[in-house]
């Protein structure tokens, strides 16, 4: 059975918008065209409803930064050529697209030790290598020592990419990639809590 990107939301309890964020990102696998209507298979739409809530009471901080992105947009930018998240892009030119220019509390975002990426409210990417920052004449920072431990190309199953080299990285990687993240924020930069008293 295919849906529309009407019932696919409905099916989601999400907006349309934020289904469509998907559909861009090219995170769901079997979607179909009639003519300007993008069609999905219900099966695909109930597993990325299926996924988990993501484990962060696991994490040993008390607050995480949550970086909230949209689908992969060009930019006319000196160090990058994107910004955003698309699993078309390469491992390399995702790390550029993600590691700044945000608006944020860049020590709180150290501190956490690991920025969740999340697209339409799932983790999609996750980065570490956050201890140093750089400011720009905007207020923004960057994390130019980011890595990019990990990335999914398929939100349903999901199909995780870990491309850190240390063990941790992967570890945490692993942990969050694929599931949901609600963040609430103004801007790109949301922080949550763990839930971890310790």
């Amino acid at each position: 059975m295919l849906l529309t990107t009407g019932q696919a939301a409905e099916e989601l309890g999400c907006a349309v918008t934020t289904f469509r964020r998907l559909v861009r990102a090219e995170l769901l696998p079997g979607l179909s065209r009639r003519g300007v209507r993008v069609m999905a298979p219900l099966e695909v739409v109930q597993a990325v409803r299926a996924r988990h809530r993501a484990p962060l009471e696991q994490l040993v901080v008390r607050e995480v930064a949550v970086l909230r992105v949209d689908a992969a947009q060009r930019v006319q930018e000196p160090d990058r050529d994107w910004i955003g998240f698309s699993t078309s892009l390469t491992p390399e030119d995702l790390l550029k697209a993600l590691r700044g220019w945000w608006r944020c509390d860049a020590a709180s975002v150290a501190a956490g030790g690991v920025l969740p990426v999340t697209l339409a409210g799932y983790v999609v990417a996750v980065l570490t290598g956050l201890s140093r920052w750089e400011k720009n004449e905007h207020g923004r920072h960057a994390f130019p020592d980011a890595v990019l431990a990990g990335y999914i190309t398929d939100l349903t199953c999901p199909t995780k990419h870990l491309t850190a080299t240390a063990a941790q990285d992967r570890a945490v990687a692993d942990l969050l990639l694929g599931t949901r993240l609600a963040s609430h924020s103004g801007g790109a930069i949301a922080y949550v809590a763990t839930d971890n008293a310790s």
